[in-house]
């Protein structure tokens, strides 16, 4: 398995459905493929999205996280 490296951190918290996939869809524009975002979100309901997001856009959800209300992502763009 390849090591993780993030090259992209978005700041999505405070942000209600849909801004934090809305950002994460032009954040991962920023980067290569192959590379890793990270998300740090607070909206509960983010968990579905990003589970549905990934599966419908073919990027890898990496890792997934949540520490006192505070939702983490680590999405690798995969094309």
């Amino acid at each position: 398995m390849s090591e993780i490296k993030i090259v992209k951190t978005l700041d999505a918290k405070n942000l209600s459905c849909p801004l934090p996939i809305l950002r994460t869809k032009k954040a991962i524009g920023e980067i290569a493929i192959g590379e890793f975002l990270e998300v740090i979100a607070t909206d509960p309901g983010s968990v579905a999205d990003f589970k549905a997001w990934t599966n419908s856009t073919g990027h890898e959800l990496a890792d997934q996280s949540v520490d006192n209300g505070i939702y983490r992502y680590v999405i690798k763009k995969t094309k």
